[in-house]
């Protein structure tokens, strides 16, 4: 991750003055004498059967690596309350992670899907979440996606309140939105391990040769040539045979992988409505170290499946 969060600004937690002197970083909380009680208590006032627990967070948890420390509470701040449904629902906000839309993204997402251990839940507090909504909702539209009611920050404490910071909760101004430059879809770089999660993440995975780019509404249109499905999800058969992918917001955006169409394609997407829309287009390119790196991921390892996070 590009974002400058590392283990010396991991956690500030931003107080009412006496009411948590000393805080000490996360690193040097005591988790093995952890004992939560029996059963806590959620914003939502929700108790859960089990007690929850101080466990490590998975190496496979993307999401949540570099954070700056390795201890979460199970159950987690969003009513998950097992490690796979965490890791399954944390999978999916990787790709917006990459695209360096807020610096204090992953601290965020981290507080709620792998919150620090402390005696009591310590949520974001709202001016940070409000600033890496502005910053990344944006960002996100380029996908389909709104930012969703179970993130709504008008849920999470003031800054007089107890609260997980990253700023001075005067630092109000996000960063400029990258829609302004390359097309989300296309900014980014071929990295196997977060390829591999982004599709993971993505509905459908598709081989594709592309015949002709239209402007639509906004949107780029790509007619294509011919597919192969590496993942072909939930693509109707209805669909499949005249198959069209667009570049959401994508009109006027730079596109470097579409200003040349020979050769072939990796994409990724999702359907919303009645549209197919990329996540994300790379060449593909056999000659690219990391790109064969992720091909072999995809033929040694599967991504885990919905139903999986019920088991």
């Amino acid at each position: 991750m590009k974002s400058g969060i590392g283990t010396c600004c991991l956690l500030l937690v931003w107080v009412t003055p006496g009411l948590l002197s000393n805080v000490p970083q996360a690193s040097e909380y005591d988790y093995v004498s952890y004992q939560p009680e029996l059963g806590r208590p959620y914003q939502n006032g929700r108790y859960y059967s089990r007690p929850a627990q101080c466990v490590d967070i998975p190496q496979d948890m993307t999401l949540c690596h570099g954070v700056g420390y390795n201890k979460m509470v199970l159950p987690n701040l969003l009513d998950h309350e097992t490690m796979v449904e965490v890791k399954y629902q944390a999978r999916s906000w990787v790709p917006l992670l990459s695209k360096n839309c807020h610096p204090g993204t992953q601290v965020f997402l981290c507080s709620l899907f792998a919150p620090v251990c402390l005696d009591r839940p310590i949520y974001p507090c709202r001016w940070l979440c409000e600033s890496v909504r502005d910053a990344c909702e944006p960002v996100m539209q380029y996908f389909g996606f709104h930012w969703p009611e179970m993130l709504r920050c008008e849920q999470f404490p003031k800054e007089e309140d107890v609260c997980i910071a990253v700023t001075s909760p005067n630092a109000t101004q996000a960063p400029r939105s990258q829609k302004k430059e390359v097309c989300p879809q296309c900014d980014g770089e071929i990295k196997s391990d977060s390829l591999f999660e982004h599709m993971c993440a993505s509905e459908f995975a598709l081989k594709v040769s592309i015949r002709e780019v239209k402007k639509e509404n906004g949107d780029r249109k790509l007619l294509l040539r011919k597919k192969k499905a590496l993942n072909k999800g939930q693509i109707q058969r209805k669909d499949w045979g005249d198959l069209v992918l667009y570049l959401k917001n994508g009109a006027n955006c730079p596109c470097h992988q579409l200003e040349q169409l020979s050769g072939q394609f990796l994409v990724l997407g999702r359907k919303v409505k009645t549209q197919h829309l990329l996540t994300a287009i790379h060449k593909w390119d056999k000659s690219n170290r990391e790109f064969n790196r992720f091909m072999r991921k995809v033929k040694k390892s599967k991504c885990p499946k919905p139903h999986s996070v019920f088991m």
